[in-house]
């Protein structure tokens, strides 16, 4: 990018970075020094210095800035400067990898001036009229120094785009004072997020994007600390190298997040891969990039700022991969070509997904924002069509997805709760001094795969030192049962490895009394002992993994489901006596496993999902020959339908995955209806007769076309007597009609279901008649529209065009015009015409049901 022609001014505080590395004793050696290793040292140009090359390469625009003639001579005095040691690492977290390059090991901190404040130095050849300024403020002491501000931010002359590197969001200062008095409208703060985690704004980390940017929003509306943060007009927060939030204030405050859909925050740089200073300065370098050429182009800023925050995760990701490449002194750096696209790039743009945030302080609201319904423009029964045939990987391109292992979910709720638990995990297994076991417990129905996923989970972080056990304590029958276990877990821990000891129904009886188990664990929790006769043993390092067999939540464990207050108080009662508070004090976390079956009408939306997901691994790994070479599965629609919108599965993915094996496609090359299992085998696992129904649903619906679509074209006519009463063939009966009319009445039919969709119905086949619904207002309304367009687009395919006279020799008609064109007359014969739907349908014994995935404030949302 050159823009010589365009000039940017990037000042703030000052700081020469002393990198120091090692490197092994010469082969041949002649003087004595040379055998041992030889320490290497070199200065780099840090924070207002370090930044203002990185933009000088992003933008190629003129870059005025403060200067350093040679690091390496005679630092000023009073410089500050900072030391770090250097290693090789390798490029990516691949095993395989060979290919190494130098990154920070060790930070060892800063060197400052013996007394005052750490020099500053003034922009060369500062000019007044530039175009951008920059400003890198690490609250060293320039945001308080007038004398050093860019001339162009106090003559006022201009109003430039103005991009604010802020390290204290917590206070206010003379330098942002400046900017909210002169230059707000064009400003955009840009704030590390574990800079405002680390001045207490409590912003979760690295469970969901949904949790952080909801989050980030309930502070920004309620926290004082950042009050002044909420006035800004554009407040930009990146959350490591994988995601960020643009806050816009313009009278109103939105919120945009940009995300990574494979990665969440902290995922892209791992222990093993060493460090890089000037993360954020290369973020906001890429920000730079994409103002300018947003400004070149004339776009409106908040798109600029939309690209440049897509530049900047891109451009800090290659930074780090990059590092100081494999030779310090020789090689270049920053390198170039982290602004520059490449064919084998291995991050784009385009991987940067984008969604607006929810600005809600209902906790409910909150709760039931997911990413996948507000990224997807189909609704979650299509979705979990599409990635049952189509594959994950292309019907959730967009969407987040956490993947353990082979566990692999986009459910906000589990992807929390499994990250929460690997967080755990992972700060356990680093630990120096840990005496006690890591316990935490997971809950589930019998078949939801409780051991399965906290299994891939611990074996994603370390798959070589965790060895799995499991104990089922229903079938313990005394006390020197669990000893022994403890036992083998101890031997375990003393072979180097890390048990994951699963105790499955932890929660059974023992000894005639409810939750009799708990109070053995209580002591190997705490102290990480346990005693075998008279002596006491340590276990070591360990991971509990406590399973709940009679209850299938944390809360269903605690009693706090309970509605009753005399059944509460007796719960509790017999809860304290077999010591369930003091066994809950000691668990670090928990999982509630959701398993296919939908946990809760309300609240929980992406069970259909979940079961597609699972439905979608089991034909992988159970009948791969099902998967054609563009990896799409070939199964019928109607079995297809039938596992997935069955109200309720017996024994869970059990049951799921024993359909599969009933079903008669060992060498099948399509799974069709007849290969099922019989009638009786299906009971088993699933409500046979519902089964059926969805099974059968298109051919239930096809026979019964003909006689929706003639009570429609009667209702039909008497709505509409005013438009076809010139024109007899409107009014003939349903035999008298052309096969074109009754063809467009019948597509109106087979297009009732996509309809409902609209407003988050389903038809669903049913055995008695049922009751009709009632829609409401607005239902109508978007129902009335769409039916508009559809037959509208119909008209028009088929040769009619707009006439100010219905006439069918001559395919004219007057209302070939937008619904909001219509005349109010014929928008209600349109409404009328939908209200009559639901009476027609239910006479052919079709139900229009809510969808269960919805939950309910999207229910309400449509009242």
């Amino acid at each position: 990018m050159d823009n010589k022609n365009i000039k940017i001014a990037v000042s703030g505080d000052i700081c020469l970075n002393l990198l120091i590395w090692r490197t092994n004793a010469k082969s041949n050696n002649v003087l004595n020094w040379e055998h041992y290793p030889n320490v290497h040292s070199t200065y780099k140009a840090g924070e207002a210095l370090f930044l203002s090359e990185l933009v000088a390469i992003a933008t190629g625009a003129s870059i005025l800035s403060p200067k350093i003639k040679d690091a390496e001579e005679l630092l000023p005095k009073g410089l500050l400067s900072s030391t770090s040691e250097l290693e090789l690492f390798p490029i990516s977290d691949d095993e395989k990898e060979n290919n190494k390059v130098y990154r920070e090991k060790n930070f060892l901190g800063f060197t400052g001036p013996a007394e005052g404040m750490p020099l500053l130095l003034p922009i060369t050849n500062d000019d007044e009229n530039v175009d951008m300024i920059i400003l890198d403020d690490e609250d060293n002491g320039f945001n308080s120094r007038e004398e050093f501000w860019p001339l162009a931010l106090k003559s006022h002359k201009k109003a430039p785009f103005v991009i604010y590197k802020m390290n204290n969001p917590t206070n206010s200062n003379n330098l942002l004072s400046q900017l909210e008095e002169f230059n707000s409208e064009t400003t955009i703060v840009v704030i590390n997020g574990d800079n405002l985690r680390s001045k207490g704004v409590n912003i979760s980390k690295s469970l969901s994007w949904e949790r952080t940017a909801l989050d980030f929003i309930w502070q920004m509306n309620n926290n004082n600390n950042i009050n002044f943060l909420s006035k800004c007009h554009h407040v930009v927060v990146h959350f490591g190298l994988e995601g960020a939030i643009y806050y816009r204030n313009e009278g109103e405050a939105e919120s945009q997040l940009f995300f990574l859909t494979d990665e969440f925050e902290g995922d892209f740089i791992k222990e093993t891969q060493g460090k890089m200073y000037g993360l954020t300065d290369c973020f906001v370098a890429g920000l730079a990039r994409g103002v300018v050429f947003g400004a070149h182009t004339s776009e409106e800023l908040s798109k600029s700022i939309g690209e440049g925050i897509r530049e900047g995760i891109v451009a800090a990701q290659k930074y780090f991969v990059h590092g100081f490449g494999e030779n310090v002194e020789d090689g270049v750096f920053p390198c170039p070509s982290i602004f520059v696209e490449g064919e084998k790039d291995f991050i784009y743009k385009e991987n940067i997904q984008d969604v607006p945030i929810r600005n809600s302080n209902n906790p409910n609201c909150q709760s039931c924002w997911y990413i996948i319904k507000d990224k997807s423009s189909i609704n979650l029964a299509e979705i979990a069509y599409n990635i049952v045939v189509y594959g994950e990987k292309s019907a959730l391109k967009f969407i987040p997805i956490a993947q353990f292992g082979n566990l692999k979910t986009v459910d906000r709720a589990e992807i929390e709760a499994y990250r929460s638990i690997k967080n755990l995990m992972c700060e356990y297994i680093s630990a120096k001094n840990t005496v006690r076991p890591l316990s935490i417990s997971v809950f589930g129905t019998p078949g939801s795969g409780k051991s399965f996923g906290v299994t891939e989970v611990a074996s994603s972080i370390a798959p070589n030192l965790i060895e799995k056990l499991n104990f089922n304590l229903s079938e313990f029958e005394k006390l020197s049962d669990l000893v022994v276990a403890f036992h083998k877990v101890r031997d375990i821990s003393l072979q180097g490895k890390l048990p994951l000891v699963f105790f499955d129904e932890f929660d059974s009886n023992f000894e005639g009394k409810k939750l009799g188990w708990l109070k053995y664990f209580l002591a190997p929790m705490q102290d990480g002992v346990f005693r075998s006769g008279d002596s006491v043993h340590p276990i070591g390092k360990a991971i509990f993994v406590f399973a709940g067999g009679t209850s299938t939540t944390f809360k269903d464990f605690c009693g706090e489901n309970f509605n009753d207050e005399t059944e509460y108080k007796q719960f509790l009662n017999q809860f304290e006596s077999s010591k369930g508070p003091d066994f809950v004090s000691r668990l670090r976390g928990y999982v509630n496993i959701l398993g296919p079956n939908q946990t809760d009408e309300n609240w929980d939306q992406l069970f259909i999902v979940r079961r597609a997901m699972l439905l979608r691994s089991l034909l992988e790994r159970k009948t791969p020959h099902l998967i054609n070479k563009k990896g799409e599965a070939q199964i019928d629609n109607g079995v297809l339908r039938a596992l997935l919108k069955v109200p309720r599965y017996k024994h869970e993915s059990r049951s799921m995955e024993a359909i599969i094996e009933m079903s008669m496609i060992s060498n099948a090359k399509k799974w069709e209806q007849y290969q099922l299992p019989s009638k009786e085998q299906l009971k088993l696992h699933v409500d046979e007769e519902q089964f059926l129904r969805h099974l059968m649903h298109d051919e239930f619906f096809s026979e019964k076309i003909d006689r929706i679509a003639m009570t429609i074209h009667y209702n039909h006519m008497i709505l509409n007597e005013q438009w076809h009463k010139s024109n007899s063939n409107f009014m003939k009966s349903w035999e008298e009609l052309s096969e074109e009319i009754k063809n467009s009445t019948r597509d109106q039919v087979r297009n009732i279901p996509n309809a409902l969709h609209r407003v988050n119905f389903e038809l669903i086949s049913v055995r008695e008649k049922p009751e009709c619904i009632i829609f409401t207002e607005k239902e109508l309304d978007i129902l009335a529209e769409y039916e508009h367009k559809r037959w509208s687009l119909e008209k028009k395919q088929n040769g009619w065009e707009y006439g100010d006279i219905l006439d069918e020799n001559k395919k004219t008609h007057p209302l070939l015009v937008t619904w909001d064109s219509l005349p109010s007359d014929c928008k209600n014969n349109i409404i009328e015409n939908v209200k009559s739907w639901p009476e027609i349908l239910a006479n052919s014994y079709f139900k229009i049901e809510r969808l269960k995935y919805l939950c309910y404030c999207e229910t309400h949302l449509l009242v």
